[in-house]
């Protein structure tokens, strides 16, 4: 059993979004459900960091849900900047219960055992997010509670955000000293997309970052164990 990775799979069969009109992403849905199959078995893992879907509101996402139950494995989710759809984890939760959605959790302040790992994660922060100093500093919170929940496991912590806190001479300070506060060396992250893979860090202050957006890694999710 295997534990893999891969963001921003921007679904959109309950909202009209296309992906096509971007380049590289015609047919991605298609490409994405041929990789996913033929490299994650039905008991491995795939940790999916933000932008699910486009759909605005939660009950919008059903289609989008019955797209990812045709893809093996269990998923483990976090909330990106494009999820308009996120609610809070009761909601969510009752929303799966309801639509029989047995094969997938959620990141939020909290940690989900997977394959002898504790996932651990949040959307995080970066330049081009409009919000409030408080926001920032509530994603921090939302990082720590959920690396504490995954250490208080005793298992050993994989972490992913949606947002890279490092990004070509951007530095989000506050979510760095997160990471850096409860020795975590190395990230997977999203959020990024085509020409800006080439301003994407691969290490910085000793701590690795994998950038596992689908398009930057051929739509095809990215083995960690």
């Amino acid at each position: 059993m295997s534990i893999f990775a891969i963001s921003d799979l921007h679904l959109s069969f309950g909202a009209n979004k296309p992906m096509d009109i971007f380049r590289g992403w015609d047919n991605h849905t298609e490409r994405l459900l041929a990789n996913w199959n033929r490299l994650v078995g039905l008991n491995d893992t795939v940790v999916i960091p933000g932008d699910l879907s486009w759909s605005l509101k939660l009950e919008d996402t059903e289609k989008d849900f019955e797209f990812l139950k045709k893809l093996n494995g269990k998923k483990i989710l976090l909330k990106g900047n494009h999820d308009l759809w996120w609610s809070t984890a009761t909601k969510i939760q009752k929303f799966f219960a309801e639509k029989e959605i047995t094969d997938t959790e959620i990141i939020f302040n909290n940690t989900v055992i997977t394959e002898g790992y504790a996932i651990a994660g949040t959307r995080g922060w970066f330049y081009d997010s409009s919000g409030s100093q408080k926001v920032l500093l509530r994603e921090a919170g939302r990082l720590e509670a959920s690396i504490k929940a995954a250490l208080d496991t005793g298992h050993q912590i994989l972490v992913f955000l949606h947002y890279p806190p490092v990004y070509g001479e951007y530095v989000c300070r506050e979510i760095l000293d997160i990471l850096k506060k409860y020795n975590i060396n190395e990230v997977y992250h999203g959020h990024i997309h085509g020409s800006g893979f080439n301003q994407a860090v691969n290490e910085f202050e000793g701590i690795k970052f994998h950038l596992i957006s689908c398009d930057c890694i051929d739509f095809t999710p990215f083995k960690i164990t």
